[in-house]
This record gives structure tokens, sequence and C-alpha cells, in this order.
């Protein structure tokens, strides 16, 4: 009986847990775009919650401050950038098809997302000031940098070479570029995208050693 009980209070324990976490991603999901049109330093949770269906107080309790909210709504969005290209590598069947299909979707993502970016870059600078932000930028730093890997890693397997470069040099290339199309991109330079996707797959065969 005493195990019954204590496998039933599991499933309820799990199923508040869930329930907390859904509507956590709920609330992120709300505040990502005003987080990402106004900035960091511009934000507050009030900002957030007059900008939402959400209480002022509601926000609280989900979440300990706007540094928690922050780095959730990023957090959250970069996990499905990273699904974004993880489908990239799963179709390409040919080194040109998937450079291609990486240069379109940083592109994409670039035309559909700039503010969201720019709230990342916004707070991987404030990790620099502010100690709070270190954990999470530099955990999703590292997922950015293993879904580079896994591109290369691709692009060379198919190129039948090896990669020329390790998996850190090859994101900070990739994360330079993106950067930089996103400043042009952000200026009003409707150019910014295609020229985006150019580089990205120039840059690709580079990536690998010579045959």
């Amino acid at each position: 009986m005493t195990q019954v009980s204590d496998q039933g209070r599991d499933r309820i324990s799990r199923r508040q847990v869930d329930k907390f976490e859904a509507r956590r991603r709920q609330l992120a999901e709300s505040a990502l775009r005003t987080l990402a049109e106004l900035g960091y330093a511009r934000t507050s949770l009030r900002d957030i919650a007059q900008n939402s269906e959400f209480s002022h107080g509601v926000l609280h309790y989900y979440f300990r401050d706007k540094v928690d909210l922050i780095t959730h709504c990023v957090r959250q969005y970069k996990i499905e950038c990273v699904k974004r290209y993880d489908d990239v590598v799963a179709t390409a069947e040919t080194p040109d098809e998937l450079a291609r299909g990486f240069g379109e979707a940083m592109a994409g993502t670039l035309r559909d997302d700039a503010t969201l970016h720019r709230l990342w870059y916004d707070l991987r600078n404030q990790s620099l000031f502010e100690a709070s932000f270190r954990d999470d930028v530099r955990d999703i730093d590292q997922s950015l940098e293993r879904m580079i890997a896994r591109i290369v890693t691709q692009y060379a397997e198919l190129s039948g070479r090896e990669p020329a470069f390790s998996t850190t040099t090859a994101y900070a290339m990739y994360d330079g570029v993106f950067q930089h199309a996103l400043q042009r991109h952000l200026t009003g330079d409707p150019e910014a995208p295609t020229a985006l996707a150019t580089n990205v797959r120039q840059i690709l065969p580079v990536m690998v050693a010579s045959a």
C-alpha cells in the first residue's frame, strides 16, 4: 500500500512539475517579442506584463526576476533554432545540397527573427558584465557550437574529407558572419540575407581539408 501511495505521489509531483514548466514556456513565448523589441536594459517585468495577457504578479510567480525570464526565453528560442538546422543535416544527400540548405536556413532566420537574434547578442554582451547570465550564455553558446560542428562534420563526410578546423573555430567564423549580416539587416540593407546565404555556402568548403 505504501509503495502504491508513493508511486501515486510521484506521478502527481511529475504532473505538477510538467504543468509548471508548460506555464513557464507559455509565458516565455508571450514575453519574447517584447524583450526582442526593447532589449534587455529597457525591459522590465512590468513592461512585459503590460504587453501580454499576464499580470505582473503571475510573471513574478513563475520567474524569479527579469534575468530568469530572459535567459529562459532565449534558451527556448535557440533550442528551436538548433532543431531547424538539424533538419538540414538530416535531409541533405550531397555537399551542395547541405551548403544550400544551410545558407537558406541562415538567411531565413535572419529575415524572420532578426530582433530575437539581437536579443541573444544583447544577452551575450551583458554576460561580460553580469555574472548571473554567464552559465546560461555558456550553455547556449555550446549548443550552437555543437550544431555548427554537426553541419561541418556532415559536409566533410559527404565530401569524403575531414574537418579542417576545431569546432570552436568553425563556430566563431559562422557566428561572426551571422552577426555582421544581422547588423547590416537591422540597419536596412535589403541584400543582407542574400549575402549571408552566399557567404555561408562559400565558407563550408573552406571548413574541410583539401582532397
